[in-house]
């Protein structure tokens, strides 16, 4: 333990908490959510949100894990897939386990590009139906959980005299096509831009050669938060959900998966969690998984990285993303207002690896900053950057020669049952997380590895924290309204008005503790609070003192000085630009 830290005041944490209150659209973002009302037989209503009474800690969970001799379904990963599989599972009424080796959203699932839509580049393909099931997807998480995910205009430039009579129409077209799939879950309309219009919604855009643009209608989200509020749903729906708690073996018998043996990261305890129902949720990390059920099977996930540089609000003025369709050679390239700052991004790059922590290649970091600087009046250099982190996409390739029957699915993502009974599901995004944790369940009953239960409950039901009303915008400074109807509860703990950094008090960190299951410096600054993502110097100046905090609250158990020299390296990583 560093210096200065203080002595251990005895405190349980990672207790459940969370409330939802009615949905009524009473605001812009609130109409967004209200196409659904009580006559539809799936519809929750505030008593059948999360809440903050009877709080269940992760050591009770962890205890489930020696009591309860079997259960009905056991998801590794943490992640979207896995958190969305657990809360579908949890809401059907399965018994339900689920493990993640770290924390949640510790690999993609925090490192999105924020976005919330239905993949506008898939309307040059002709894929209208994937188009429009993510757009249905995109009006349900924007209902359930809008004090984390919110809709967002962007601005399309367009340049020189093809943009004034080719690009501008031809983009005005396609971007109107897809405001129409969305059909009564749409956003708003599209709008074709003269050159003083597309100024004045986006005064950040560089003027030379400027001809006009088009305005539309996406969405945007806080990932790693919202998936803190998936695993808090899921536990308040009965599921035993576990960070920093790895999965080592799969259980077999009789040539059948019968459960896995799981290992609790921070005692080192060890659990044989007994189910006919494995569901490999891995991401990135399936393979690995795969293996232990399988050694020579081929390779399921060919990863790509994604690149995101952060740099200063003042880069993009103003309430609108900019979407470039087309770089110079070819790519996209977004400017996402995001948390009081800019994001830049992003990459497409094949990996050979599954690092935990990809580093970003220099020729990356020069396409996102040429390109920046090619449409932003301000263009921004590597002393801009303010912190710089990757993602790896689980890009899905069909297997070859390992006796799996495979089911292939419109999202872009692919849900593998093997012949032991391992389910294994990766691909997809973030969007339609929920319709995949569906598909998967959907596969498990058609295997007869759990009873079929009707689909369709986690539409309308709010997560954890769900306001009635988002009274601020998620491209705006981060602060207590990230937290939605706990915002209340935060400001009851002590340091409440001790800022850290702005929009980040000494509370949070102790609600991170108590009710988020955070059980590190780095689950606290990087998922809880998405400081070491928005600014990773900063992030760094105040580990010390969240150290300190998360003693005081965690215990004896909690390795404070080895959690802070972790993260300082990680904020380092974050803060070096090739």
């Amino acid at each position: 333990m560093p210096s200065g830290c203080p002595a251990f005041r005895a405190c349980d944490p990672s207790e459940v908490a969370v409330a939802a209150q009615p949905l009524t659209p009473t605001d812009p973002v609130a109409k967004h959510r209200a196409m659904t009302r009580p006559s539809d037989p799936h519809a929750h209503d505030a008593s059948d949100a999360p809440s903050l009474r009877g709080p269940l800690s992760r050591t009770a969970m962890r205890a489930r894990f020696g009591e309860t001799p079997a259960w009905d379904i056991v998801v590794i990963g943490g992640g979207a897939t896995g958190l969305g599989v657990a809360l579908d599972a949890a809401a059907r009424g399965f018994s339900v386990a689920l493990v993640e080796a770290d924390d949640f959203a510790k690999g993609t699932s925090s490192r999105a590009t924020k976005l919330v839509h239905g993949g506008v580049r898939y309307l040059a393909q002709g894929n209208f139906a994937l188009v429009r099931e993510a757009l249905r997807e995109r009006a349900t998480l924007l209902r359930n959980a809008p004090h984390l995910a919110q809709p967002l205009s962007f601005v399309m430039p367009v340049y020189g005299v093809s943009g004034r009579w080719f690009d501008r129409l031809f983009y005005g077209a396609g971007l109107a096509l897809y405001a129409a799939l969305a059909g009564k879950a749409g956003l708003g309309g599209t709008r074709l831009l003269g050159r003083a219009a597309a100024l004045a919604l986006s005064p950040g855009l560089r003027r030379d050669g400027l001809a006009g643009g088009v305005v539309y209608r996406d969405g945007q989200f806080d990932d790693a938060r919202l998936a803190v509020a998936l695993a808090r749903t899921a536990i308040a729906r009965g599921a035993a959900v576990v960070n920093h708690c790895a999965a080592v073996e799969l259980v077999r018998e009789a040539d059948r998966i019968a459960g896995v043996v799981v290992e609790d990261r921070a005692t080192g305890s060890r659990f044989t969690l007994r189910s006919r129902c494995v569901v490999n949720a891995t991401g990135v990390w399936v393979d690995a998984v795969r293996r232990m059920d399988h050694a020579s099977g081929a390779d399921l996930v060919a990863p790509s990285q994604g690149v995101h540089l952060v740099v200063d609000r003042s880069f993009l003025p103003g309430d609108h993303a900019v979407l470039v369709p087309r770089t110079a050679d070819g790519r996209v390239l977004f400017a996402v207002p995001w948390l009081g700052s800019t994001l830049l991004g992003t990459t497409d790059t094949p990996r050979n690896d599954v690092a935990v922590e990809p580093a970003p290649f220099r020729d990356e970091v020069d396409f996102i900053l040429r390109e920046a600087g090619r449409h932003l009046a301000k263009p921004p250099t590597r002393a801009d950057v303010r912190s710089v982190w990757v993602g790896l996409r689980p890009l899905v390739r069909a297997p070859a020669g390992d006796g799996v029957a495979t089911k292939t699915l419109s999202r872009e993502h692919t849900v593998l049952v093997a012949p032991s009974g391992l389910v294994t599901v990766t691909g997809g995004k973030w969007t339609t997380y929920r319709a995949m944790a569906e598909d998967v369940l959907d596969q498990c009953a058609a295997h007869d590895l759990v009873a079929r239960r009707p689909a369709g409950v986690t539409e309308h039901l709010p997560l954890a924290g769900a306001p009635t009303n988002a009274t601020h915008a998620i491209s705006g400074p981060p602060g207590t309204h990230l937290y939605g109807s706990d915002a209340s509860a935060v400001q009851q703990l002590p340091g409440a008005d001790v800022e850290l950094a702005p929009g980040f008090t000494e509370a949070m960190v102790r609600f991170a503790a108590r009710h988020e299951y955070a059980r590190s410096v780095e689950d606290v600054l990087a998922r809880r609070s998405r400081l070491l993502f928005l600014d990773a110097r900063l992030a760094a100046s105040v580990a010390l003192r969240v150290a300190e905090i998360l003693a005081e609250e965690l215990g004896e158990a909690f390795d404070a000085g080895a959690s802070l020299d972790a993260f300082l390296a990680l904020a380092e990583r974050y803060s070096t630009v090739p």
